[in-house]
Protein backbone atom coordinates (compact mmCIF):
# COMPACT_ATOMS: atom_id res chain seq x y z
CA UNK A 1 0.00 0.00 0.00
CA UNK A 2 3.25 2.48 0.80
CA UNK A 3 4.24 1.96 -2.63
CA UNK A 4 1.24 2.46 -4.43
CA UNK A 5 0.55 5.49 -2.63
CA UNK A 6 4.16 6.68 -3.66
CA UNK A 7 3.50 6.03 -6.90
CA UNK A 8 0.43 8.11 -7.57
CA UNK A 9 3.24 11.35 -6.26
CA UNK A 10 4.88 10.56 -9.46
CA UNK A 11 1.39 11.29 -11.50
CA UNK A 12 1.04 14.28 -9.88
CA UNK A 13 3.98 15.83 -10.71
CA UNK A 14 4.23 14.31 -13.69
CA UNK A 15 0.98 16.16 -14.92
CA UNK A 16 2.33 19.05 -13.97
CA UNK A 17 5.37 18.64 -16.03
CA UNK A 18 3.22 17.87 -18.90
CA UNK A 19 1.13 21.16 -18.41
CA UNK A 20 4.05 23.59 -18.52
CA UNK A 21 5.03 22.16 -21.74
CA UNK A 22 2.34 24.44 -23.26
CA UNK A 23 2.61 27.42 -21.66
CA UNK A 24 6.06 28.88 -23.73
CA UNK A 25 4.14 29.22 -26.85
CA UNK A 26 0.71 30.11 -25.22
CA UNK A 27 2.67 33.22 -23.38
CA UNK A 28 4.61 34.18 -26.85
CA UNK A 29 1.18 34.28 -28.27
CA UNK A 30 -0.97 36.13 -25.64
CA UNK A 31 2.31 38.13 -23.23
CA UNK A 32 4.15 38.60 -26.72
CA UNK A 33 7.36 37.83 -25.10
CA UNK A 34 10.45 36.21 -27.14
CA UNK A 35 11.28 32.14 -27.16
CA UNK A 36 14.20 33.23 -25.57
CA UNK A 37 12.15 34.75 -22.86
CA UNK A 38 9.44 32.25 -22.57
CA UNK A 39 12.09 30.22 -21.97
CA UNK A 40 11.93 31.59 -18.35
CA UNK A 41 9.12 29.82 -17.81
CA UNK A 42 10.60 26.54 -17.38
CA UNK A 43 13.92 28.73 -15.39
CA UNK A 44 11.25 29.67 -12.80
CA UNK A 45 10.15 25.78 -12.27
CA UNK A 46 13.38 24.11 -12.33
CA UNK A 47 15.15 26.96 -10.32
CA UNK A 48 13.08 25.98 -7.83
CA UNK A 49 14.40 22.69 -7.51
CA UNK A 50 17.95 24.22 -6.75
CA UNK A 51 16.99 25.91 -4.34
CA UNK A 52 14.75 23.47 -2.57
CA UNK A 53 17.08 20.68 -3.15
CA UNK A 54 19.06 20.84 0.20
CA UNK A 55 16.04 22.45 2.52
CA UNK A 56 13.72 19.28 1.12
CA UNK A 57 16.62 16.77 2.06
CA UNK A 58 17.22 18.43 5.76
CA UNK A 59 13.12 17.99 6.09
CA UNK A 60 13.58 14.46 4.98
CA UNK A 61 16.00 13.70 7.62
CA UNK A 62 14.45 16.31 10.79
CA UNK A 63 10.78 15.00 10.17
CA UNK A 64 10.85 11.76 7.81
CA UNK A 65 9.74 10.98 4.57
CA UNK A 66 5.83 11.36 5.41
CA UNK A 67 5.99 14.39 6.81
CA UNK A 68 8.51 15.67 3.87
CA UNK A 69 5.39 14.69 1.37
CA UNK A 70 2.36 16.27 3.17
CA UNK A 71 4.51 19.63 3.24
CA UNK A 72 5.66 19.29 -0.44
CA UNK A 73 2.08 18.39 -1.63
CA UNK A 74 0.75 21.37 0.36
CA UNK A 75 3.59 23.66 -1.29
CA UNK A 76 2.52 22.17 -4.40
CA UNK A 77 -1.22 23.50 -4.30
CA UNK A 78 -0.10 26.74 -3.18
CA UNK A 79 1.69 27.33 -6.05
CA UNK A 80 -1.14 26.02 -8.06
CA UNK A 81 -3.82 28.45 -6.58
CA UNK A 82 -1.54 31.73 -7.14
CA UNK A 83 -2.61 31.44 -10.99
CA UNK A 84 -5.55 32.79 -9.72
CA UNK A 85 -4.05 35.80 -8.64
CA UNK A 86 -1.55 35.96 -12.10
CA UNK A 87 -4.29 35.40 -14.32
CA UNK A 88 -5.98 38.36 -12.95
CA UNK A 89 -2.95 40.46 -12.90
CA UNK A 90 -2.28 39.18 -16.53
CA UNK A 91 1.59 40.16 -16.16
CA UNK A 92 4.29 37.73 -16.73
CA UNK A 93 5.98 37.38 -13.07
CA UNK A 94 3.36 36.14 -11.28
CA UNK A 95 3.15 33.23 -13.35
CA UNK A 96 6.49 32.62 -13.21
CA UNK A 97 6.32 33.26 -9.21
CA UNK A 98 3.48 30.52 -9.21
CA UNK A 99 5.58 28.32 -11.18
CA UNK A 100 8.79 28.43 -8.60
CA UNK A 101 6.23 27.50 -5.59
CA UNK A 102 4.92 24.90 -7.34
CA UNK A 103 8.66 23.88 -8.01
CA UNK A 104 9.19 24.12 -4.59
CA UNK A 105 6.52 21.62 -3.52
CA UNK A 106 7.39 18.97 -6.17
CA UNK A 107 11.38 18.99 -5.31
CA UNK A 108 10.01 17.61 -1.89
CA UNK A 109 8.05 14.85 -2.95
CA UNK A 110 10.65 13.60 -5.83
CA UNK A 111 13.35 13.91 -3.07
CA UNK A 112 10.91 11.67 -0.78
CA UNK A 113 9.17 9.39 -3.57
CA UNK A 114 12.36 8.12 -6.03
CA UNK A 115 14.62 6.84 -3.11
CA UNK A 116 11.26 5.26 -0.90
CA UNK A 117 10.76 3.60 -4.67
CA UNK A 118 13.85 2.13 -4.52
CA UNK A 119 14.01 0.39 -1.07
CA UNK A 120 10.68 -0.84 -1.04
CA UNK A 121 11.61 -3.76 -2.30
CA UNK A 122 14.76 -5.92 -2.80
CA UNK A 123 18.11 -3.89 -3.99
CA UNK A 124 18.65 -5.75 -6.86
CA UNK A 125 15.18 -4.98 -8.52
CA UNK A 126 15.51 -1.09 -7.56
CA UNK A 127 15.71 -0.08 -10.94
CA UNK A 128 12.90 -1.96 -12.22
CA UNK A 129 10.84 -0.55 -8.88
CA UNK A 130 11.62 3.33 -9.29
CA UNK A 131 11.07 2.85 -13.78
CA UNK A 132 7.52 1.34 -13.07
CA UNK A 133 6.86 4.27 -10.74
CA UNK A 134 7.83 6.28 -13.06
CA UNK A 135 5.77 5.24 -16.02
CA UNK A 136 2.82 6.43 -13.73
CA UNK A 137 4.77 9.81 -14.36
CA UNK A 138 4.98 9.63 -18.33
CA UNK A 139 0.87 9.16 -18.03
CA UNK A 140 0.93 12.46 -15.88
CA UNK A 141 3.23 13.76 -19.27
CA UNK A 142 1.04 12.63 -21.69
CA UNK A 143 -2.21 13.94 -19.63
CA UNK A 144 -0.55 17.46 -19.22
CA UNK A 145 -0.24 18.65 -22.97
CA UNK A 146 -3.52 17.14 -23.70
CA UNK A 147 -5.14 18.71 -21.46
CA UNK A 148 -3.44 21.75 -21.86
CA UNK A 149 -4.35 21.67 -25.85
CA UNK A 150 -8.05 21.55 -24.73
CA UNK A 151 -7.95 24.17 -22.25
CA UNK A 152 -5.71 26.11 -22.92
CA UNK A 153 -5.04 26.42 -26.76
CA UNK A 154 -8.66 25.63 -27.57
CA UNK A 155 -9.77 29.23 -25.59
CA UNK A 156 -11.75 31.27 -27.79
CA UNK A 157 -9.47 34.17 -29.67
CA UNK A 158 -10.33 37.01 -27.17
CA UNK A 159 -7.00 37.59 -25.62
CA UNK A 160 -9.33 37.86 -21.75
CA UNK A 161 -10.07 34.21 -22.62
CA UNK A 162 -7.04 32.85 -23.48
CA UNK A 163 -5.94 34.07 -19.67
CA UNK A 164 -9.09 32.78 -17.91
CA UNK A 165 -7.92 29.28 -19.75
CA UNK A 166 -5.45 28.92 -17.37
CA UNK A 167 -7.49 28.84 -14.62
CA UNK A 168 -9.52 25.90 -14.64
CA UNK A 169 -6.27 22.95 -14.99
CA UNK A 170 -4.15 24.65 -12.21
CA UNK A 171 -7.60 25.04 -9.95
CA UNK A 172 -8.44 21.64 -10.67
CA UNK A 173 -4.47 20.56 -9.79
CA UNK A 174 -4.51 22.33 -6.34
CA UNK A 175 -7.89 20.64 -5.07
CA UNK A 176 -6.08 17.39 -6.27
CA UNK A 177 -3.16 17.61 -4.30
CA UNK A 178 -4.99 18.84 -1.05
CA UNK A 179 -6.75 15.38 -1.44
CA UNK A 180 -3.68 13.37 -2.22
CA UNK A 181 -2.22 15.56 1.09
CA UNK A 182 -4.86 14.53 3.32
CA UNK A 183 -4.92 10.65 2.62
CA UNK A 184 -1.22 10.70 3.26
CA UNK A 185 -2.30 12.84 6.62
CA UNK A 186 -4.03 9.77 7.60
CA UNK A 187 -2.65 6.50 6.04
CA UNK A 188 0.29 5.21 8.10
CA UNK A 189 3.41 4.28 5.89
CA UNK A 190 6.50 2.56 7.43
CA UNK A 191 9.30 4.98 8.10
CA UNK A 192 12.69 3.83 6.25
CA UNK A 193 15.83 3.81 8.92
CA UNK A 194 19.04 4.73 7.79
CA UNK A 195 21.78 3.48 10.35
CA UNK A 196 24.98 5.24 10.66
CA UNK A 197 28.49 4.06 10.59
CA UNK A 198 30.85 5.10 12.44
CA UNK A 199 32.78 6.94 10.03
CA UNK A 200 29.92 8.43 8.72
CA UNK A 201 29.23 10.00 12.28
CA UNK A 202 32.91 11.58 12.21
CA UNK A 203 32.65 13.10 8.56
CA UNK A 204 30.21 15.73 6.95
CA UNK A 205 27.90 13.86 4.95
CA UNK A 206 29.46 16.09 1.88
CA UNK A 207 32.89 15.09 1.98
CA UNK A 208 31.90 11.55 2.12
CA UNK A 209 29.48 12.20 -1.08
CA UNK A 210 32.74 13.65 -2.42
CA UNK A 211 34.57 10.28 -1.87
CA UNK A 212 32.17 9.14 -4.38
CA UNK A 213 33.12 10.00 -7.89
CA UNK A 214 30.66 8.10 -9.53
CA UNK A 215 27.93 9.72 -8.07
CA UNK A 216 29.26 13.19 -8.93
CA UNK A 217 29.49 11.75 -12.59
CA UNK A 218 25.81 10.86 -12.02
CA UNK A 219 24.72 14.52 -10.91
CA UNK A 220 26.02 15.73 -13.82
CA UNK A 221 24.28 13.17 -15.78
CA UNK A 222 21.02 14.02 -14.39
CA UNK A 223 21.60 17.51 -14.89
CA UNK A 224 22.18 16.84 -18.76
CA UNK A 225 19.58 14.40 -18.92
CA UNK A 226 17.33 16.94 -17.79
CA UNK A 227 18.73 20.17 -19.54
CA UNK A 228 18.01 18.13 -22.80
CA UNK A 229 14.27 16.92 -21.63
CA UNK A 230 13.04 20.40 -20.92
CA UNK A 231 14.73 21.53 -23.74
CA UNK A 232 13.00 18.77 -26.11
CA UNK A 233 9.84 19.82 -24.56
CA UNK A 234 9.74 23.48 -23.96
CA UNK A 235 10.06 24.15 -27.67
CA UNK A 236 8.34 21.16 -29.31
CA UNK A 237 5.25 22.88 -30.21
CA UNK A 238 7.20 25.83 -31.66
CA UNK A 239 9.60 23.49 -33.53
CA UNK A 240 6.69 21.80 -35.06
CA UNK A 241 4.51 24.71 -36.00
CA UNK A 242 7.55 26.12 -37.81
CA UNK A 243 8.67 22.54 -39.80
CA UNK A 244 5.50 21.59 -40.58
CA UNK A 245 3.31 24.80 -41.17
CA UNK A 246 0.01 22.34 -41.92
CA UNK A 247 0.09 20.39 -39.71
CA UNK A 248 -3.16 20.70 -38.48
CA UNK A 249 -4.67 19.64 -41.23
CA UNK A 250 -3.51 15.98 -41.15
CA UNK A 251 -3.98 16.12 -37.65
CA UNK A 252 -7.73 17.47 -38.34
CA UNK A 253 -7.98 14.61 -41.43
CA UNK A 254 -7.02 11.82 -38.18
CA UNK A 255 -9.30 13.08 -36.01
CA UNK A 256 -12.67 13.14 -38.28
CA UNK A 257 -11.70 9.25 -38.71
CA UNK A 258 -11.78 8.77 -34.82
CA UNK A 259 -15.55 9.78 -34.05
CA UNK A 260 -16.40 11.42 -31.32
CA UNK A 261 -13.48 11.01 -29.43
CA UNK A 262 -11.87 12.60 -32.51
CA UNK A 263 -14.77 15.63 -32.19
CA UNK A 264 -13.75 16.39 -28.80
CA UNK A 265 -9.49 17.21 -29.52
CA UNK A 266 -10.53 18.36 -32.92
CA UNK A 267 -7.93 21.03 -33.19
CA UNK A 268 -8.17 24.20 -33.90
CA UNK A 269 -5.22 26.02 -34.99
CA UNK A 270 -1.79 24.63 -35.40
CA UNK A 271 -0.39 25.19 -31.74
CA UNK A 272 -3.34 22.84 -30.77
CA UNK A 273 -2.44 20.14 -33.38
CA UNK A 274 1.18 20.15 -32.01
CA UNK A 275 0.01 20.33 -28.46
CA UNK A 276 -1.42 16.45 -29.93
CA UNK A 277 1.20 14.73 -30.95
CA UNK A 278 3.66 16.05 -28.42
CA UNK A 279 0.90 14.32 -25.82
CA UNK A 280 0.31 11.18 -28.33
CA UNK A 281 2.85 10.52 -29.75
CA UNK A 282 5.64 11.93 -27.68
CA UNK A 283 4.51 10.87 -24.12
CA UNK A 284 2.66 8.56 -25.39
CA UNK A 285 6.10 6.64 -26.68
CA UNK A 286 7.52 8.19 -23.24
CA UNK A 287 4.80 6.61 -21.13
CA UNK A 288 5.43 2.76 -23.39
CA UNK A 289 9.30 3.36 -22.89
CA UNK A 290 9.07 3.60 -19.12
CA UNK A 291 7.03 0.64 -19.05
CA UNK A 292 9.26 -1.31 -21.45
CA UNK A 293 12.32 -0.03 -20.05
CA UNK A 294 11.58 -1.69 -16.38
CA UNK A 295 10.67 -4.87 -18.51
CA UNK A 296 13.96 -4.32 -19.97
CA UNK A 297 15.90 -3.73 -16.94
CA UNK A 298 15.21 -7.16 -15.40
CA UNK A 299 17.54 -8.61 -18.56
CA UNK A 300 20.05 -5.48 -19.41
CA UNK A 301 22.43 -3.82 -17.13
CA UNK A 302 21.10 -0.59 -16.87
CA UNK A 303 24.40 1.17 -17.86
CA UNK A 304 24.29 -0.68 -21.11
CA UNK A 305 20.70 0.40 -21.85
CA UNK A 306 21.74 4.27 -20.54
CA UNK A 307 24.41 4.41 -23.10
CA UNK A 308 22.30 3.19 -26.05
CA UNK A 309 19.22 4.69 -25.48
CA UNK A 310 21.65 8.04 -25.25
CA UNK A 311 23.65 7.14 -28.76
CA UNK A 312 19.93 6.77 -30.35
CA UNK A 313 18.89 10.10 -29.84
CA UNK A 314 22.36 11.68 -29.97
CA UNK A 315 21.26 10.39 -34.01
CA UNK A 316 17.79 11.48 -33.78
CA UNK A 317 18.34 14.72 -32.79
CA UNK A 318 21.32 15.11 -35.68
CA UNK A 319 18.03 14.82 -37.74
CA UNK A 320 15.87 17.19 -36.00
CA UNK A 321 18.65 19.72 -36.12
CA UNK A 322 19.13 19.06 -40.29
CA UNK A 323 14.99 20.90 -40.49
CA UNK A 324 14.05 17.65 -42.46
CA UNK A 325 10.38 18.26 -42.01
CA UNK A 326 8.47 15.12 -41.76
CA UNK A 327 11.50 13.01 -40.87
CA UNK A 328 12.80 15.61 -38.28
CA UNK A 329 9.22 15.60 -36.69
CA UNK A 330 9.43 12.33 -36.06
CA UNK A 331 12.36 11.98 -35.10
CA UNK A 332 11.68 14.97 -32.52
CA UNK A 333 8.57 12.84 -30.73
CA UNK A 334 10.75 9.36 -31.25
CA UNK A 335 13.36 10.50 -29.04
CA UNK A 336 10.66 10.58 -26.17
CA UNK A 337 10.87 6.60 -26.21
CA UNK A 338 14.69 6.61 -25.66
CA UNK A 339 14.39 9.47 -23.19
CA UNK A 340 11.97 7.49 -20.81
CA UNK A 341 14.48 5.60 -18.87
CA UNK A 342 16.84 8.19 -18.34
CA UNK A 343 15.99 9.75 -14.94
CA UNK A 344 15.26 6.98 -13.46
CA UNK A 345 18.11 4.99 -14.33
CA UNK A 346 20.48 7.72 -13.24
CA UNK A 347 18.86 8.18 -10.37
CA UNK A 348 19.47 4.30 -9.25
CA UNK A 349 22.67 4.04 -10.38
CA UNK A 350 24.09 7.54 -8.60
CA UNK A 351 22.30 6.45 -4.82
CA UNK A 352 23.03 2.62 -5.46
CA UNK A 353 25.96 2.20 -2.80
CA UNK A 354 25.53 5.41 -0.79
CA UNK A 355 23.99 4.07 2.50
CA UNK A 356 23.17 6.51 4.85
CA UNK A 357 23.91 9.36 2.33
CA UNK A 358 20.96 8.23 0.42
CA UNK A 359 18.86 11.05 2.04
CA UNK A 360 22.30 13.15 1.09
CA UNK A 361 22.76 12.04 -2.26
CA UNK A 362 19.20 12.00 -3.32
CA UNK A 363 18.80 15.64 -2.44
CA UNK A 364 21.78 16.38 -5.02
CA UNK A 365 20.06 14.42 -7.69
CA UNK A 366 16.91 15.81 -7.38
CA UNK A 367 19.13 19.95 -7.71
CA UNK A 368 20.68 18.61 -10.70
CA UNK A 369 17.04 18.99 -12.12
CA UNK A 370 17.79 22.40 -12.35
CA UNK A 371 19.76 21.70 -15.28
CA UNK A 372 15.94 22.35 -16.79
CA UNK A 373 16.43 25.74 -15.91
CA UNK A 374 18.85 26.73 -18.39
CA UNK A 375 18.33 25.30 -21.15
CA UNK A 376 14.98 26.49 -22.47
CA UNK A 377 16.53 30.21 -22.42
CA UNK A 378 19.75 29.38 -24.24
CA UNK A 379 17.63 27.36 -26.93
CA UNK A 380 15.00 30.18 -26.87
CA UNK A 381 17.91 32.90 -27.82
CA UNK A 382 19.51 30.74 -30.53
CA UNK A 383 16.21 30.46 -32.24
CA UNK A 384 15.65 34.13 -32.05
CA UNK A 385 19.42 34.89 -33.45
CA UNK A 386 19.30 31.75 -35.69
CA UNK A 387 16.29 29.67 -35.91
CA UNK A 388 14.39 27.04 -34.29
CA UNK A 389 16.19 24.15 -35.53
CA UNK A 390 19.58 24.98 -34.44
CA UNK A 391 18.50 25.15 -30.89
CA UNK A 392 18.16 21.57 -30.38
CA UNK A 393 21.92 21.45 -30.47
CA UNK A 394 22.14 21.79 -26.74
CA UNK A 395 20.02 18.52 -26.22
CA UNK A 396 22.14 17.37 -28.89
CA UNK A 397 25.34 17.29 -26.26
CA UNK A 398 23.11 16.78 -23.52
CA UNK A 399 22.28 13.37 -24.44
CA UNK A 400 25.79 12.65 -26.38
CA UNK A 401 27.27 13.20 -22.25
CA UNK A 402 24.55 10.67 -20.93
CA UNK A 403 25.77 7.80 -23.74
CA UNK A 404 29.08 8.61 -22.37
CA UNK A 405 27.54 8.15 -18.27
CA UNK A 406 26.18 4.80 -19.15
CA UNK A 407 29.60 3.95 -20.78
CA UNK A 408 31.49 4.24 -17.55
CA UNK A 409 28.63 3.03 -15.27
CA UNK A 410 29.14 -0.17 -17.43
CA UNK A 411 32.99 -0.18 -17.15
CA UNK A 412 32.18 0.55 -13.74
CA UNK A 413 30.40 -2.63 -12.73
CA UNK A 414 32.56 -4.89 -14.88
CA UNK A 415 35.57 -3.42 -12.38
CA UNK A 416 33.25 -4.48 -9.60
CA UNK A 417 32.63 -8.16 -10.94
CA UNK A 418 36.11 -8.09 -11.11
CA UNK A 419 37.27 -7.64 -7.27
CA UNK A 420 34.78 -9.99 -6.51
CA UNK A 421 36.27 -12.40 -8.44
CA UNK A 422 39.49 -12.20 -7.06
CA UNK A 423 38.15 -11.86 -3.31
CA UNK A 424 35.91 -14.94 -3.46
CA UNK A 425 37.75 -18.25 -1.95
CA UNK A 426 38.07 -21.09 -4.09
Amino acid sequence: MAFVLITSLFLLWGFAHGLLDVLNKHFQNILHVSKAQSGFVQFSLYIGYFAMAIPAGLIMKRFGYKRGIIFGLLLFATGAFLFYPAVKLQLFWPFLLALFVIACGLTCLETAANPYSTVLGPKESASQRINFSQSFNGLGWILGPLVGGLLIFGADNAESSKFDSLLTPYMLIGCVVLVVAVAFMFTPLPEIKEEATQEQEENPPMRLLLKHPFFILAVAAQFAYVAGQTGVNSFFINYVTEVLPNVQNPIMHLMQNLGAFGEVFMPRNPEQAASLILAFGGMGLFWVGRLSGSWLLGFVAPGKLLALYGFINTILLLLVVFGLGTVSVVALFSCYFFMSVMFPTIFALGIRDLGTLTKKGSSFLVMAVAGGAFCPPLMGLIADSFNMALGFMIPLVCFAFICYFGIVSVRKSIKNKQIEDKVIPI
